[in-house]
Parts: structure tokens; C-alpha cells; sequence
């Protein structure tokens, strides 16, 4: 199952297949997150292009860096 999530963790829909995750975050417009059972990826699906800091419809693009304690760069090295 692949969630589409808005900040906040806010689920807006639950899909059985990525692309179907994909395609409804795409339809939606918006910057999310969509978690599967082994990943997680987001942005705001359906851009081609950055240009200047900007996206094709002439907003700005942000991009946010997300960690959790799952994440490599958490872990720390044992001695």
C-alpha cells in the first residue's frame, strides 16, 4: 500500500500501486509524501523543470530535507 501525505502526516488517500499513488499526487497539485512499504518520496509530482528557483507555473520551489532515525546519516558507528 502506497499513502500520499500532506506536512503534518495528514493521509489523503491509501493506493495499492505507485503509480496509482503517483497519479493522484499529480491530480493533486500540492507538495506531499508518498510512503510505501519500503521508501518514501516527495515533492510535487507532475514538474518538469526548475529554472531560477522557480516551477513552471511560476511558483517558487522549496525543497526540505526529511530525516528520521531510520535514515543512514542517524546512525551512529559503534566502536
Amino acid at each position: 500500500m502506497f499513502k500520499v501525505m500532506i506536512e503534518g502526516g495528514m493521509v489523503l488517500t491509501a493506493s495499492p500501486t505507485l503509480d496509482a499513488a503517483m497519479r493522484y499526487a499529480k491530480a493533486y497539485g500540492k507538495f506531499v509524501t508518498i510512503k510505501g512499504p519500503d521508501f518514501e518520496v516527495c515533492g510535487k509530482f507532475g514538474v518538469d523543470s526548475v529554472e531560477d528557483k522557480k516551477l513552471p507555473d511560476g511558483t517558487d520551489y522549496t525543497w526540505k530535507m526529511r530525516r528520521d532515525e531510520s535514515h543512514r546519516s542517524w546512525r551512529k558507528i559503534k566502536m
